[in-house]
């Protein structure tokens, strides 16, 4: 796995953690409690690490870092108090030379401070030069994008520049919980492999860092040099307003703007999503009103001075929940040379499914205003992006090469992304998926979802291939690659003769399975994870989902199906719909059958691939 940016090896937890923590608590750490709340912290600033450790269940406790006396920054951390479920580490090179005090105020009632030393965290303090980022877990993904360590939601900033796509993440490296929000990243020249760095930019005086985005500069509109990489992100604390910072190192640090915020308004409003206006020679800018279910549209001739043009979106669309993470592009209808703008809309709650989702609108912009298309019946559709439970926050690249609009998602669900059973990490991203539109035979314009084609990269060997099987009632059976814990690509044509249900499904001997049922009839597919393994963490999760084929052959589905250690990703192979789905099974799933209820069908150019572990 690659290492972070330090020359380091990454973090320590486990048993491996219990022993180092044992042997350095005592070396260069001093605890004095003060009372049955209030702890202090010393630390000796020679070494590189300071390793806190974790216990989720408990509350966060405030940290106070006070370098020589003064406040340097605030942390929340789930300090341990009855077991050490793991340890995150802080970073002292930074404070090298200077007294460095952690003032620790805890929230748990406590009768007397006698009580208050027995904390398992007190002893479990360490001071260390290297931690081990080795996976531990049984469900991290093989090729999906996961942070080494800690929590990860929304993808944000993401900019392609010289050969280097960058994504930047909402990142707590303090603990595997939502808090400490800032942008983390990691780069990848194929879009595959992800190189991870150093967080990109922290939290200060006006709070935690927030969802926004990044753009090329080529014209030096902002005055911090040619090519300059400017982001726009939302400042959250007491209020949310918009913050902006600028990198000359292609992206690996970054300068906070003194003169910030660039953006306030009287209400909650995050998330910038800003580009190039060709046609009208300025900047645009999309900003989520986000109680007001509405996007706001700015223009900018500067990237620091913002005009509010326009609203849109009250009263349209899902309204449920809160509207959030906007993205705004043009794409070309295929087959017909027809121009059309298509407008994001993630939305939580109020997901087809529950939770959250993404949700779009397909219309026209004249660099002011968003006028949506309508329908038949002169209404606004709702459309989604996605048709699993699991995929949110999608927003696209800027300055991706050859007029690409390439996107990713978190792939979660804000019902239960804090309780999926893992813990040394949470979360992972979709696969990265290239955006398109085409036309339905009810006449509306839809988005277009494929794999990146980078994604055919991770194929490693052949290990199925089937040009027709029949099925009928009885079930066909086919062993999936037991390499990698089962990850595979596999790609099928669906011929129900007669129209009959037919059934896909993946399992394991432990009797966990999927079961991705194609209706012909009603032109559905249907994917049910009730019994997919590890389903008892959240009543939310075990969940059916179900996505329309959007077919003009009333008989026949071609599927691209990427199965990970917990995920499964479901393409029409011509991106008219996908389907994302988070999975934990007990052991991985190792056949994939095929039936037909009702009458017989046949799959055609079955292909099973492994896929190339490359998060091990």
């Amino acid at each position: 796995m690659d290492k972070i940016k330090t020359g380091l090896t990454a973090l320590m937890t486990g048993a491996s953690l219990m022993m180092a923590s044992n042997a350095n608590c005592a070396d260069g750490v001093t605890v004095d409690h003060l009372g049955v709340n209030n702890t202090l912290v010393r630390v000796d600033s020679g070494r590189k690490f300071l390793l806190m450790p974790v216990q989720e269940s408990n509350d966060d406790a405030t940290v106070n870092i006070l370098v020589d006396g003064k406040l340097d920054r605030t942390l929340h951390v789930r300090l341990a108090k009855t077991k050490v479920d793991y340890c995150v580490p802080f970073d002292m090179e930074q404070y090298a030379g200077h007294d460095v005090v952690l003032n620790i105020v805890t929230s748990q009632s406590r009768s007397s401070v006698r009580d208050a030393k027995e904390d398992a965290c007190w002893s479990r303090f360490a001071l260390v030069d290297t931690f081990d980022t080795s996976n531990r877990e049984k469900y991290r993904p093989a090729f999906h994008h996961t942070p080494l360590y800690g929590w990860m939601n929304d993808p944000n900033g993401m900019v392609y520049k010289d050969g280097i796509w960058h994504l930047y993440y909402q990142w707590n490296p303090y603990g595997s919980k939502w808090q400490n929000l800032s942008w983390g990243h990691s780069s990848s020249k194929d879009l595959v492999t992800w190189e991870h760095h150093p967080v990109a930019i922290e939290p200060n005086g006006l709070g935690y860092v927030f969802s926004g985005s990044s753009v090329l500069d080529p014209d030096n509109t902002a005055g911090f040099g040619k090519d300059a990489i400017i982001s726009l992100y939302t400042s959250a604390a007491a209020s949310q307003i918009q913050s902006l910072a600028h990198s000359k190192d292609n992206g690996m640090t970054f300068e906070i703007y003194p003169g910030n915020p660039v953006i306030t308004l009287e209400s909650e409003a995050r998330d910038p999503n800003m580009f190039w206006n060709a046609a009208t020679g300025e900047w645009n800018l999309l900003l989520a009103h986000a109680l007001d279910h509405e996007m706001l549209i700015f223009r900018s001739p500067d990237l620091k001075n913002w005009t509010l043009n326009s609203a849109f979106g009250k009263g349209l669309g899902a309204q449920d929940g809160v509207w959030e993470c906007p993205d705004l592009f043009e794409l070309t209808v295929e087959g017909s040379g027809e121009k059309k703008w298509m407008l994001i809309c993630n939305i939580n709650p109020g997901g087809p499914f529950g939770g959250s989702a993404a949700q779009y609108f397909i219309g026209d912009f004249d660099g002011k205003t968003f006028t949506p298309d309508k329908d038949a019946d002169g209404n606004v559709p709702t459309k989604w992006m996605d048709f699993g439970k699991d995929h949110y926050a999608t927003v696209s690249w800027s300055d991706a090469p050859d007029n690409r609009r390439t996107v990713i998602g978190w792939m979660s669900n804000w019902q239960y992304a804090a309780e999926v059973p893992t813990m040394q990490f949470r979360s992972a991203n979709t696969l990265p998926r290239e955006m398109g539109l085409f036309k339905a035979s009810d006449g509306q314009i839809y988005v277009s979802t494929v794999p990146s084609p980078e994604v055919d990269m991770l194929r490693d060997r052949l290990v199925s291939r089937q040009s027709k099987l029949s099925v009928g009632k009885n079930p066909r059976k086919i062993s999936l690659p037991a390499d990698n814990d089962g990850i595979c690509e596999i790609l099928l044509d669906i011929d129900s003769r007669k129209g009959a249900p037919v059934s896909v499904m993946l399992s394991n001997d432990e009797g966990d399975y999927v079961d991705m049922v194609y209706n012909p009839s009603e032109g559905t597919l249907t994917f049910d994870r009730r019994k997919s393994g590890v389903t008892d963490f959240s009543q939310d999760f075990p969940a059916v989902t179900v996505a329309p084929t959007f077919s003009d052959d009333d008989s026949t589905l071609k599927l691209r199906i990427f199965v990970d250690r917990s995920s499964i990703e479901v393409f029409e192979a011509d991106g008219k719909f996908a389907m994302t789905n988070l999975v934990f099974p007990t052991v991985p799933y190792n056949r994939i059958s095929f039936s037909a209820d009702g009458g017989r069908a046949d799959i055609r150019n079955l292909r099973i691939f492994s896929i190339k572990a490359v998060n091990d």
